[in-house]
């Protein structure tokens, strides 16, 4: 049997992957239920793949992963809309909107550069003195999508054990792993890291390589219902020069909520979603520079999130770790999976289905 740590998208998509194949899979989730953490705790855009270095697995991935889980989501009837989106400009900010048109072009993303009579006719009450505009980028229900993965898994025999921790991973005499639960011992042929925000931790349970995430919290506001109609699809800025993020955007959902965020905040606690939340009016200068009538009587607070990230604040990227670990050939890794993963989760379930069968 093949054990999968953390049934995020990414993880129960590796076991659907690794279960498609005609291999026994199990997924340990420590919460009660699949999908409570970065998988759900984001904006649920289905990106494009505009921002990526070429040449990484982010940018490979997110390309390939956008496709499939395009297909993906009218066969499973998961909600989602293929709405597109503007990356938009201000003053100043020509050469930002080249660099991004260039990485995408680069990626074989098609995007389109467009003026401010073509953000007026799609978003009328925008700010823009130029943008790109990317038809390939859509939006998901994100639950609904973590439920999807669980029922197909399940319908390839695939196991998920919710409310079930890793206490321990001991090796056995011919070096394979057994997964210590506080119910049970599961003999594992090879262990998948999906284990998000607590990936280095069972790498390390599991002797394996020595790397660290970085916890990085982000945040949200919305728009009140009287302002939902500011805004009618998906609009972003220039990403932010520290790289860190692509910056506070504007996502309308399926449901007309118009989420505004994420900010981005590099800290020590992996589950502290709620503590010194930024005040509401942290949103308003950020929203208004996308949205220039909105007023902080037209902002409420939102959720938050947690993305695993593999760079600290003082580096501006670090791609996808998905390989075989270098100390324990048993161990698979699918760590630091942040942006753009919920995109590029089947993909990425593909890529560890490989290696792990090979």
């Amino acid at each position: 049997m093949i054990v999968v740590i953390g049934a995020g998208v990414v993880g129960l998509a590796a076991a659907l992957a690794i279960a498609s194949r005609g291999r026994q899979v199990c997924v340990i989730e420590r919460r009660g239920r699949p999908g409570l953490e970065t998988s759900t705790h984001n904006s649920g855009v289905i990106h494009a793949g505009l921002y990526y270095p070429p040449g990484t697995l982010k940018a490979r991935l997110c390309v390939e992963g956008r496709d499939r889980l395009y297909r993906f989501c009218v066969e499973a009837h998961v909600p989602h809309v293929k709405c597109g989106k503007l990356v938009v400009a201000q003053e100043g900010e020509t050469r930002a909107l080249e660099r991004v048109h260039a990485a995408a072009t680069a990626n074989g993303v098609a995007v389109t550069h467009v003026d401010h009579a073509f953000v007026n006719a799609r978003e009328p009450h925008v700010a823009a003195v130029e943008a790109l505009w990317s038809p390939e980028t859509g939006w998901l229900e994100a639950e609904a999508f973590v439920r999807a993965l669980e029922a197909r898994l399940v319908g390839h025999d695939g196991v998920v054990l919710n409310g079930t921790s890793v206490v321990g991973i001991e090796t056995r005499a011919d070096g394979a792993p057994t997964i210590v639960t506080p119910r049970e011992r599961i003999e594992a042929e090879a262990i998948v890291n999906a284990a998000g925000l607590h990936a280095d931790e069972v790498s390390r349970l599991a002797g394996g390589e020595d790397f660290r995430i970085f916890p990085c919290r982000g945040e949200y506001a919305e728009l009140a219902p009287k302002a939902r109609h500011l805004l009618r699809g998906l609009v972003y800025p220039v990403p932010p020069e520290s790289g860190h993020g692509l910056g506070v955007h504007l996502t309308r959902t399926l449901g007309g909520e118009v989420w505004i965020g994420p900010t981005i905040h590099y800290q020590d606690a992996r589950g502290d979603y709620e503590n010194n939340r930024l005040p509401l009016e942290a949103f308003v200068e950020p929203t208004r520079t996308l949205l220039p009538s909105v007023t902080i009587d037209d902002l409420r607070l939102g959720q938050s999130g947690i993305r695993p990230k593999l760079h600290p604040p003082s580096e501006r990227f670090a791609d996808f770790l998905i390989r075989r670990d270098h100390r324990n050939p048993f161990l698979v890794h699918a760590a630091g999976i942040d942006s753009p993963g919920l995109t590029a989760a089947l993909a990425i379930g593909e890529m560890i289905a490989s290696i792990v069968t090979e």
